[in-house]
């Protein structure tokens, strides 16, 4: 293959195609119950795993015969248990959990993130979406938030119909459900529709630090040219960009198409990062950067520091979470990609 371009790539996946991606991605495909080490210093970790594994019996029992998934909705009547929501800090193994219990849960399932899910609905239309979603007994849903009015009244309307359908639903978050939201909206905007997701839920608290941050070394400085080039010839599947350039593309793609983006690839280098001024553009490259993560592919950057990508006043913001997020997952990922992996004896108290 060499050495190509994101910016030369692109992806149009149909419904079936996006459906065929509903599920852990690459860094989570190995996870399960039993490779979750809960941290003895904080036991709402292994309470977590308790709430998660009920959750997968709950499934399980009330389990029908498998059906098509993108066909019309069940007609039975299958009012359900409440769907359980994960909360808590960055890295303390909440995605973990979520991924494990799809592995663990009888088909039909989907997995994928809230922004994922917001623009595959975005992508069909609610009508289809609903009538695809309706099919699954268990819907994970990592890093969900209602930062956004439009996203708050869509992800209420497609609960609303696909819940009551049988489909029980598990959720990662850094927010409260009842303060989702929060920094965006006043205090009376669409509490009616906030308070109806939080009932659909069973909250479940996750404490600990960002094994990010313990688990092998993180770094918030880019590569120098010399070690991103050293990167690229040790791959044939690698890809290489300016970093002015790529955010221009990723205004062209549909953020339901950026996983596909990275299909195949080992390496992806972008340089020059920069801060970025236009929250727009920011809030595009938090999503790839969400993607690269989950890929678990070597990504380096050239340019600034990490922490001086994003202008200060949106790290304060109402997407100050997705920022917050985005650090961390980016200082691992530097971390990954200039240091060895780490020995078998090292582990971590919890890999999410």
């Amino acid at each position: 293959m060499g050495v190509g371009r994101l910016v030369d790539r692109h992806p149009h996946l149909g419904a079936e195609e996006l459906a065929g991606r509903f599920r852990p991605p690459r860094r989570f495909d190995a996870v399960r119950f039993d490779t979750f080490l809960p941290n003895p210093d904080h036991p709402s970790q292994a309470a977590a795993l308790a709430e998660m594994e009920g959750l997968v019996a709950e499934v399980v029992a009330a389990s029908a015969p498998a059906r098509r998934r993108w066909g019309r909705s069940r007609s039975e009547s299958d009012v359900t248990a409440p769907g359980r929501y994960l909360d808590g800090g960055f890295g303390v193994g909440k995605t973990h959990l979520l991924a494990a219990a799809w592995h663990a849960a009888p088909g039909p399932k989907a997995y994928l993130t809230f922004a994922e899910l917001t623009a595959v609905i975005g992508f069909l239309g609610m009508e289809r979406a609903v009538a695809a979603f309706s099919g699954y007994r268990l819907l994970c849903l990592d890093e969900f938030e209602l930062d956004d009015v439009a996203n708050t009244l869509m992800t209420v309307t497609f609960l609303r119909s696909v819940v009551p359908a049988g489909v029980r639903v598990a959720a990662t978050s850094n927010s409260l459900p009842d303060r989702l939201g929060e920094g965006r909206f006043s205090a009376d905007d669409f509490k009616r529709e906030i308070a109806a997701i939080a009932g659909w839920f069973d909250v479940v608290r996750m404490d600990g630090p960002d094994f990010r941050a313990t688990g092998r070394p993180v770094t918030t400085l880019g590569l120098t040219p010399e070690a991103a080039d050293a990167l690229l010839a040790s791959s044939a599947t690698a890809t290489d960009d300016g970093f002015a350039e790529l955010l221009a593309h990723l205004e062209t793609v549909h953020p339901v198409q950026y996983g596909a983006l990275l299909d195949g690839l080992d390496i992806v280098i972008v340089r020059d990062i920069h801060s970025i001024r236009d929250q727009n553009a920011a809030l595009r490259w938090v999503e790839l950067v969400d993607e690269l993560y989950d890929a678990d592919l070597t990504f380096g950057v050239t340019g600034c520091d990490v922490v001086e990508l994003f202008d200060p006043g949106f790290r304060h913001g109402g997407y100050r979470k997705k920022y917050g997020r985005c650090e961390s997952r980016l200082a691992a990922m530097l971390g990954e990609a200039t240091s060895p992996p780490p020995a078998p004896s090292d582990h971590f108290p919890v890999r999410p």
